[in-house]
């Protein structure tokens, strides 16, 4: 492999969660509802309708730019984009071609150092970080969806016409753990933003990574892109696009091995055999005959119009600030921040609490990484109000009593029966004594705080 560079791109589809579709007012929440019941003579381009933007999915697109650091456009417009095919009743998609809503950003993915936690230099933490440049993020309408049945093949237009962000990555990546987990991560940010669940199930995240090979043998100073590359349609699961994309560098390889090139095409992937199949050859730009929808006005936008389009805390964000405001664990800041309700538990735990540290035995301590660590381990439930927890999570960390004599006796008990820790610590292993820390608290049942059980056991020995 360390003669072949695979050279990888993304296509990502996703749903936006507006209450009507792109142009026009059928409704949205198409899933699990009786096929083409959610239609209209718009949605269902029939000759004379015309269509209306919706300004919400255009806001919003504006929106997924802005978290992705794009420039957004102040100018913009609609295109036809024509292809025959069963689910487009128009025989024409409404997208963008040349001039789209957003363009030229960038990803920023916080990558755990060798040792797998940051490091402190000096005061400051050691954050790396991993760019993946975004190509453009422009919006659409989506097409109907085809059910393949043994003998014939239905179509259901309860999803023609429901706004559809695209996002193009530049072709960045060389390995399918780094799209796996943009991916994971773009998901994440989607669902902070409130624009889509991102559902992959339901069809409203959907991925096509774009696949070639560089032989590094005729690799040559300019970097040039190879001049052919495969897509495979339509995945809808972060390990399904892994594997596809191992599939592809490990079949390309073989035929660029042969001395052949692959041929550009668009391929499917099976997810019972774990491979790609052909599905037809890959199209140009040209063969889609774009040209500017005459039916919608070009889209204007002033640095006010989008200023007033405000960005929420990013997950990325979040970890940096938890990790150097609450010195919590990068990973644990990780967990945390996957689901922006969870991660607002949390802040709303930490902003309650300092009140009642008082009631603790954990003055002297990281409050928010002990915080951190009952939800993350859920020693309590996140399902109970904030109000409920911090009461449960006080009487988890009140001082325990415990009858001197009945603590005597287990740690007797203990040392009696675990002589080779006891040997260990003496001989300069301090750890030795944590364990027998740990039986003590298995025999008392927790009853005692871990520091009184460890100040009295060195005491015996």
């Amino acid at each position: 492999m360390s003669d072949y560079q695979p050279v990888i791109g993304l296509e990502i589809h996703v749903e936006l969660k507006t209450s009507s579709k792109m142009f026009c007012q059928c409704l949205t929440n198409y899933f699990g509802k009786e096929p083409n019941t959610q239609v209209c003579p718009v949605c269902l381009g029939f000759p004379g309708t015309l269509p209306v933007p919706n300004k919400k999915a255009i806001d919003w697109t504006i929106l997924i730019g802005k978290a992705l650091n794009c420039k957004i456009n102040n100018f913009s417009k609609f295109d036809r984009k024509h292809y025959f095919y069963p689910d487009l009743p128009k025989g024409y998609q409404i997208s963008q071609y040349d001039q789209p809503i957003a363009k030229n950003g960038q990803l920023y993915l916080l990558i755990k150092n060798s040792k797998s936690k940051y490091q402190k230099e000096g005061s400051k933490l050691k954050i790396t970080k991993k760019k993946f440049r975004i190509r453009r993020v422009h919006l659409e309408e989506d097409t109907g969806k085809l059910i393949h049945l043994k003998n014939e093949t239905l179509v259901d237009f309860n999803r023609s016409g429901v706004p559809l962000v695209e996002i193009v990555t530049e072709p960045d990546f060389d390995n399918s753990d780094d799209v796996k987990i943009f991916l994971e991560e773009l998901q994440v940010i989607i669902r902070y933003l409130g624009v889509s669940d991102a559902d992959m199930e339901k069809g409203t995240m959907r991925m096509e990574p774009n696949i070639s090979i560089i032989s590094q043998k005729s690799k040559v100073k300019s970097q040039n892109l190879p001049d052919y590359k495969v897509e495979v349609k339509n995945i809808n699961s972060f390990r399904f696009v892994k594997q596809a994309i191992d599939y592809e560098i490990k079949r390309q390889v073989e035929i660029l091995k042969k001395g052949k090139q692959p041929i550009q095409e668009t391929r499917g992937f099976d997810e019972k055999k774990g491979v790609t199949y052909s599905q037809r050859t890959k199209e140009e730009a040209y063969d889609y005959r774009y040209f500017p929808e005459p039916d919608i006005p070009p889209l204007v936008f002033n640095k006010d119009y989008v200023d007033s389009i405000k960005l929420v805390e990013l997950p990325s964000q979040k970890i940096e600030r938890y990790i150097s405001q609450f010195k919590i664990r990068f990973d644990d800041a990780f967990i945390l921040t996957r689901d922006k309700k969870v991660a607002e538990y949390f802040e709303t735990i930490i902003s309650k609490i300092k009140y009642q540290i008082s009631k603790l035995s954990i003055k002297n301590q990281n409050y928010q990484q002990i915080i951190a660590n009952f939800i993350i381990n859920k020693k309590i439930s996140t399902q109970l109000s904030v109000d409920e927890f911090i009461n449960k999570l006080i009487e988890n960390l009140k001082p325990k009593e415990m009858d001197k004599k009945l603590l005597s006796e287990a740690i007797d008990k203990v040392l009696k029966n675990n002589p080779k820790p006891i040997e260990d610590y003496k001989k300069g292993k301090i750890n030795a004594i944590m364990f027998l820390v740990g039986q003590v608290m298995k025999e008392i049942e927790g009853k005692a705080e871990a520091k009184i059980v460890r100040e009295e056991i060195e005491r015996k020995i």
